[in-house]
């Protein structure tokens, strides 16, 4: 099974990845935990790029293709083969958020974003994706309050991570079967219990 994790940076989607990995493995599941963009040799060196507060003249397109060969690096190398190996493959972050950031927060053409997308993740999509909802003024105040480090995308002006936000409601109206919407402004059990419980419900796993 194939599981992408997706919210704000604060949602504390990357906390619950490494819970849920353990919980799994403690059920005897082989797990692979993966993170985007990143995830390979090549991919961390163009997440440095992405990731640089410096680099604050990106075009919107010049951003859109780094994502993308960073993800289509992590799919060769990476998600394919240990999906066909029969791993459970856990990632933070995935397509999903290439629709929601540079479509609905970026504004670029969806129907040219899904067409690129197909071609660089193989067609793969994930089998579950969890949705970590919180707004973003809470998201962002637990990210400053975190000490983690504070990347090129968090310091956007409040109004894009809005967009951001309302472009995930859409992608999980456009495809609820797929998608999980987890209240992420309680504690972090609370929200480890939620996707446990949806976990346990996809997998078939007992306590």
């Amino acid at each position: 099974m194939f599981i992408s994790f997706e919210g704000l940076d604060g949602s504390g989607k990357t906390t619950q990845i490494q819970r849920l990995a353990v919980w799994l493995r403690t059920h005897h599941q082989r797990v692979l935990t993966l993170r985007e963009p990143g995830g390979t040799k090549i991919g961390d060196a163009i997440r440095a790029i992405l990731h640089d507060r410096s680099n604050a003249e990106m075009d919107a397109r010049t951003e859109l293709m780094l994502y993308c060969a960073s993800r289509a690096q992590l799919v060769a190398e990476q998600v394919q083969p240990h999906l066909q190996s029969g791993v459970i493959v856990l990632s933070d972050r995935f397509a999903d958020s290439t629709l929601a950031y540079q479509g609905y927060g970026r504004g670029l053409d969806l129907n040219f974003l899904r067409s690129l997308l197909d071609f660089v993740t193989h067609g793969i999509k994930p089998d579950l994706t969890l949705y970590f909802d919180v707004d973003p003024e809470r998201a962002l105040q637990r990210r400053l309050s975190s000490g983690a480090e504070i990347n090129r995308m968090d310091v956007e002006a409040i109004e894009f991570h809005r967009r951001v936000r309302e472009g995930y409601h859409q992608l999980i109206a456009q495809d609820p079967q797929r998608w999980q919407l987890i209240d992420a402004s309680v504690s972090a059990d609370q929200v480890a219990a939620q996707v446990k419980e949806i976990v346990k419900a996809r997998l078939n796993i007992a306590d």
